[in-house]
């Protein structure tokens, strides 16, 4: 990644957003986060999060972040902003649950991914499946440096391949290793009720309150375990 890149913006700033947030700010990064409810909602995040900081509205978060995380409802993914996310990269959170979203057609056939989905809400950037599969509270409990023996892996899926560069320079960063599971299309191996998708990380797959690492060979196994 790029040395210029040092702004994250956040499209929702919920559970893993507001995780992802407190490692971007720990690895050195700004942050601007956003909501769908308004800036002033997310005072306390901010002070708590500090200086590196601030609150403003989704299209401002995407205008500013040189790499944007959307992390809201699937069912809200027509909201993103697309002209100020053309040509960046953009890491998608999103999991299909239909019970909240309602049922979408294109995944319940299968013929697409969440991801997919959002690809083509935005044409001009780059999209990029990641913290998906992971408890927010092991997510923010998991980060290693570089280099430690317990340092746990996060899978990565996107058609573009200097975008799955940049990701896993982020993630290298706020501390977790890349497994590369393909394209958007292939996402589908670590969306819910797969093995890749939060159990891995968790000790007891029935109680997710104790975390444990998973490194790459372990993410790449549940990844090719993978069914439809």
């Amino acid at each position: 990644m790029g040395i210029d890149m040092t702004t994250v913006g956040l499209i929702g700033s919920g559970h893993i957003g507001g995780t992802v947030a407190r490692l971007a700010v720990a690895a050195g990064y700004d942050v601007v986060l956003s909501n769908s409810r308004g800036p002033e909602t997310l005072k306390d995040l901010v002070d708590e999060l500090g200086p590196r900081a601030r609150a403003a509205t989704p299209a401002e978060a995407a205008e500013a972040g040189d790499l944007v995380v959307v992390t809201i409802p699937l069912k809200a993914y027509r909201d993103v902003p697309v002209e100020p996310l053309a040509g960046k990269v953009v890491l998608d959170t999103n999991n299909y649950y239909p019970e909240r979203d309602g049922n979408i057609p294109e995944l319940d056939s299968g013929s697409a991914t969440s991801s997919e989905l959002l690809q083509r809400h935005l044409p001009g950037s780059r999209v990029v499946k990641v913290f998906n599969n992971i408890f927010f509270k092991h997510l923010h409990a998991l980060a290693r440096p570089a280099g430690a023996a317990d340092r746990s892996a996060l899978p990565i899926a996107g058609d573009d391949a200097a975008a799955k560069a940049d990701a896993t320079a982020f993630l290298d960063r706020i501390g977790y290793d890349a497994v590369d599971a393909g394209t958007l299309a292939e996402s589908w191996r670590y969306q819910p009720d797969t093995p890749a998708y939060g159990t891995i990380y968790s000790v007891d797959p029935a109680n997710w309150e104790h975390e444990t690492p998973a490194d790459a060979a372990t993410v790449r196994d549940a990844l090719a375990a993978a069914t439809r």
